[in-house]
């Protein structure tokens, strides 16, 4: 049966049918909360470490143990090259030897610990100073734990994990 042509062929129906089986599937869909995206994505994105430390053989080390826990990490050997890390993306946590060259751990802790947009960020010292002084000073002058070298591996390990929990 052939139409000719002058009979067009309406679909307004048809077009009307698959909007409300559409719609019907739609709302029987489960929704994800805007919330729940963002905390999927947030997961998908590592949480980054800054290490900063003037042995250059103790940062790589403690770069190497923070990737294989999945985290992105920075590095830095001094206050200067700091100041050049810092633009390189948000930071979730900082890990600062105190015996730097020029401002040393306590000093840099403090002027990160001042600065509005970085006060809020943990930090760690792993030093190999280990008096009940300065641990009692690193503590004063804004750390959220300190680490005495030679450290235990599970130690820091667990230390950034719980901090970051925290965070």
């Amino acid at each position: 049966m052939s139409r000719g042509p002058n009979r067009s062929v309406s679909t307004k129906k048809l077009v009307d049918k698959i909007e409300k089986m559409t719609k019907e599937k739609i709302t029987k869909e489960k929704v994800v909360s805007l919330d729940d995206y963002r905390n999927l994505k947030k997961r998908d994105e590592p949480k980054t470490i800054l290490v900063v430390d003037d042995d250059e053989t103790m940062r790589q080390a403690l770069k190497r143990i923070f990737e294989g826990e999945g985290y992105r990490v920075l590095v830095a050997a001094d206050g200067t090259q700091l100041s050049q890390v810092l633009d390189e993306g948000p930071l979730e946590l900082i890990v600062l030897d105190i015996g730097l060259p020029w401002i040393n751990g306590f000093e840099l802790c403090k002027l990160l610990k001042e600065n509005d947009d970085l006060k809020k960020i943990p930090l760690v010292f792993i030093s190999a100073k280990t008096s009940e002084f300065d641990v009692r000073r690193g503590f004063e002058v804004g750390a959220d734990d300190y680490i005495k070298k030679p450290f235990n591996l599970d130690e820091v390990k667990n230390t950034v994990r719980t901090l970051l929990k925290i965070r």
